[in-house]
């Protein structure tokens, strides 16, 4: 354990920094040189949390620079508070941060205002390895896929794509060099590009470039929020998508005829199956898709004769229509408001390649689904991001745009990107380890995800029941998505009508049609039903989940280290996690389960289903059937449910439902806005700050500060409470209903 920090000890150490070592007197040359220097340390200060450091390579005097990637809101973070060359060892203040540097080799201790040491680095420039402990608490975040949930014990080779580690269970891989150690301590390694090993008591990051610089930047907290908060600070805050992107989308393959296509959209609305979006796959990858071949902007004829008038159709309907993007090309650059000279066509400027989506888009498609892409470079995976968020505003300008995304990076949630896990197995094992998938997605700063529900690789073990179980928890995901080879199975209905679909498993090895026996299982769709229903129910409450997740950087799916990082047990646990604040989410996650164990952290704990109230500091078995999730809501907690719509703009006369699971104080932020426009930039949103005092038996409502009351003026809420009912109307003047007997 270090000494303690006195005021007197940091300015005799920032005096000596200043004197001895710090930086040039003449030409940009330090002016004591007794052996030529190798490396210069430079630290900057980013507010009480974070600082930056850089180690850079010295050659004749000369510093190199730092390259951008262009996954920082900003390249330069201000002038470095201290630039070192050489001994002795130096005392540094930045902001709550203390570090005692040293050199030959280069060691940096880091510790907090009370003299804790949170941190022991070390650099060694010859072998381009940097060393930090590992310590005796789990170790999260590296992005999505790679070995799960704790990432201690493992080794991780950092590549991207879909070769990047255990495809068929793990999924694609988006690795992001962002390490969050739970004992207080986060990393964000900006350059160079490396792998790292967390297999012996230190942890490595080894440089793919030795002799290039390393920037890292580092945060010390205790308070898991506000190591999110800072990350977000560093690489972005997530753009809020439009609303329908929340809602369920079902996704398709090979089509059969415009009236196939038709079809299926009024099935949704005959059958009473919410949905908002329809999402066609291109040929190529299917013997017919909505294009004429891979990466054509072509329509497929055969299926969309008319175009314009189907999408018009299908938006009568309302459905949003997606369509399946290849890229062809391994580099892409600039952005969509370069210049453009068709005559010269450049496939790899961001510009020319948007232009190629603008007559599509300009007959109503509503998003894209930008697959592919593994080969594209760190720079050309943010570009196509930002390209998917920026180009379709040039002709919507005050539309948000959708986009799904196989490929990112870190910062790519500042461009509204959507992530999914790419060409998994439908095995049981894939669901399972999808949770811990999850949960390291967000804690990287990604939090618009999920998965292809049911796996998009047919095994014999795809059946009715891993297809409902795999459901239930893609629509406690923020992508509630189905799609899949048979992928007549991907639909809620499908289950019932004995026709998997084509056939499409000849180059998959493993991959298998589900026995007949399985295709008429009457269960299937109201279990959906129920799903998709409370999916809908719940928008009020996820879409104030993605307002948060945009203004805090906490997540949707949150690991319950986030919100108990003092129980040991719930850090550890990667099988369950919060929706949100209040929701506990536990996924069935075995064949024929009878029973879930799940973990309560302390406190006590309402059953969604049954309303009992557990008390929670240990293991419960929760007792299932085929058509339960375990769902529980914390004391204290104010869950806000929405009528059921069959689509998210739907407006459905009848009041917002207010319950109150009672036990402690409690507080929620409504979050309400157009869900479509940037409109809320301007100040057109709506929050209503609800405060439930547990003491007084008390819930008070009041508009939160910078927001007004939007259409309809008069909102009619009922509030529950234990069984008990008040009905109130919130006209944006403050309003207490009382529960008092």
């Amino acid at each position: 354990m270090s000494p303690r920090w006195n005021r007197r000890e940091v300015l005799k150490g920032l005096v000596a920094a200043s004197t001895a070592m710090l930086v040039p007197q003449r030409d940009g040359v330090a002016s004591a040189q007794l052996g030529a220097p190798q490396v210069e340390i430079q630290v900057t200060a980013l507010g009480q949390y974070t600082c930056r450091l850089s180690i850079l390579a010295v050659n004749n005097g000369s510093v190199g620079d730092i390259p951008g990637d262009g996954s920082l809101v900003q390249q330069s973070w201000g002038s470095p508070i201290a630039k070192l060359r050489e001994e002795p060892a130096h005392a540094i203040a930045a902001g709550n941060l203390r570090l005692k540097i040293s050199f030959r080799p280069v060691s940096i201790e880091v510790s907090n205002l009370g003299g804790e040491v949170l941190q022991q680095l070390a650099w060694d420039e010859n072998a381009g390895v940097f060393s930090f402990l590992n310590g005796s608490l789990p170790l999260f975040g590296l992005g999505e896929g790679g070995p799960q949930f704790d990432r201690r014990g493992s080794t991780d080779a950092m590549r991207s794509g879909q070769g990047g580690y255990q495809l068929a269970t793990h999924g694609g891989r988006v690795p992001v060099p962002w390490v969050i150690g739970t004992s207080g301590w986060a990393m964000f390694f900006h350059q160079p590009k490396g792998a790292f090993d967390f297999t012996g008591q230190r942890g490595k990051f080894q440089s793919a470039s030795p002799g290039a610089a390393l920037d890292l930047f580092f945060i010390g907290a205790a308070d898991p929020p506000t190591i999110m908060a800072e990350y977000a600070r560093l690489t972005g805050f997530a753009e809020m998508p439009p609303l329908w992107s929340f809602g369920y989308q079902q996704s398709h393959r090979t089509l059969a005829s415009r009236e196939d296509v038709l079809a299926e959209a009024k099935t949704f609305r005959e059958k009473r199956l919410p949905c908002d979006a329809l999402i066609y796959l291109g040929t190529g990858f299917c013997p017919s898709g909505w294009n004429t071949e891979n990466g054509s902007f072509a329509w497929n004829s055969r299926v969309f004769p008319d175009p314009k008038e189907m999408l018009d159709e299908l938006h009568r309907q309302h459905f949003r229509a997606v369509m399946h993007a290849v890229i062809l090309t391994d580099r892409l650059r600039g952005t969509v408001h370069d210049p453009c000279e068709l005559p010269r066509f450049d496939e790899e400027s961001a510009s020319c390649y948007w232009d190629t989506h603008r007559k599509d888009f300009a007959l109503g498609v509503d998003g894209w689904w930008p697959d592919e892409g593994d080969p594209l470079d760190i720079p050309s995976r943010l570009v196509r991001n930002r390209m998917y968020w920026e180009g379709p505003q040039i002709d919507r300008p005050n539309e948000r745009p959708y986009a799904l995304h196989r490929n990112g990076y870190a910062g790519m949630q500042r461009y509204g990107s959507f992530l999914w896990s790419g060409d998994v197995y439908s095995t049981w094992e894939t669901l399972k380890t999808h949770i811990p998938v999850a949960l390291n997605t967000a804690l990287s700063g990604i939090p618009y995800w999920g998965t292809d529900i049911g796996g998009f690789v047919p095994t014999a073990e795809f059946t009715a029941e891993l297809y409902l179980r795999w459901f239930q928890f893609g629509a406690f995901c923020p992508l509630f998505r189905c799609h899949g080879r048979a992928w007549k199975l991907r639909l809620p209905w499908g289950w019932n009508t004995g026709d998997p679909g084509p056939v499409e498993i000849n180059n998959y090895n493993g991959a298998a049609i589900p026995d007949s026996s399985q295709l008429h299982d009457v269960r299937v769709e109201p279990i959906c039903r129920k799903y998709l229903e409370l999916r809908y129910r719940l928008l009020p409450y996820l879409y104030s989940a993605v307002h948060e997740c945009a203004t805090t950087g906490l997540p949707i799916m949150r690991a319950l280290w986030l919100h108990f990082p003092d129980d040991p047990k719930a850090v550890a646990c990667g099988d369950q996690y919060l929706w949100g604040r209040n929701v506990l989410v536990a996924p069935v996650i075995e064949k024929g389960a009878t029973s879930r164990r799940v973990y309560l952290p302390r406190g006590a704990w309402y059953d969604f289903w049954t309303h009992e109230r557990v008390e929670g500091g240990r293991e419960i078995s929760r007792p299932v059937d085929l058509e339960t999730l375990p769902l529980y809501v914390r004391e204290g907690s104010i869950l806000p449910l929405g009528p059921v719509k069959q689509f998210s703009g739907e407006i459905v006369d009848e009041p917002l439902s207010v319950s109150i699971y009672p036990g402690a104080d409690a507080s929620f932020l409504l979050y309400e806005d157009d869900g479509a426009s940037f409109n809320y930039r301007q100040g057109e949103w709506m929050g209503i700050q609800m405060a439930w005092d547990d003491g007084r038996r008390m819930l008070s409502l009041r508009l939160a500060p910078g927001s007004r009351v939007l259409p309809p003026e008069a909102r009619a809420i009922v509030v529950k409470v234990a069984g008990t009912t008040r009905s109130v109307t919130f006209e944006g003047k403050p309003v207490q209903v009382s529960f008092q007997p």
